[in-house]
């Protein structure tokens, strides 16, 4: 593994634990909050794509059967996580080693779909295009959490776990 995948595997896991704290913390939002994080998340994928009338028709279908696999991955993930109220301390070395295990499981499973969607992706749009969607969806993520962190107030000495900012 190169340096460039193990700068981006830590982007990702610094991501995902400030997803997780993030979620943590708040309530389960109400659906038309949902649908609003969800219209606005088309919307910066659209604007960051510059899709022609051609390229969207071809898009949306393949992406939403994508955006379905792995958010039906993630509910389940989360809700795992979420329901295990995870004290290392208390844990055996064996319990912990699990749990490092099925976040590995639960990473390579996103990586299959992500996978298997990508020469689809690249059957419908150029693949400059393809890059942009990938780098459109791992932004979206950074300023949504951003955003609820915003929303809910500075916490002292939690500045260190903010997202990087590009």
């Amino acid at each position: 593994m190169n340096t460039i995948q193990k700068f981006q595997q830590a982007i990702l896991f610094i991501v995902l634990i400030a997803l997780i704290s993030t979620v943590r913390t708040l309530a389960q939002p109400p659906q038309q909050q949902k649908e609003n994080i969800e219209a606005r998340h088309i919307g910066f994928i659209t604007n960051q794509l510059q899709l022609t009338p051609e390229e969207a028709k071809a898009f949306w279908p393949v992406y939403n059967l994508y955006h379905a696999e792995v958010e039906a991955l993630r509910k389940n993930h989360v809700t795992e996580l979420l329901s295990a109220k995870v004290n290392f301390e208390s844990y055996t070395d064996d319990q912990v080693s699990k749990l490092i295990d099925d976040e590995m499981e639960y990473r390579q499973k996103e990586l299959d779909i992500q996978r298997k969607y990508n020469p689809e992706f690249k059957k419908v749009l150029p693949v400059k295009k393809v890059a942009k969607f990938y780098r459109a969806e791992q932004q979206f993520k950074i300023n949504l959490i951003r955003d609820m962190q915003n929303n809910q107030g500075a916490k002292p000495g939690k500045q260190g776990n903010n997202p990087p900012h590009h």
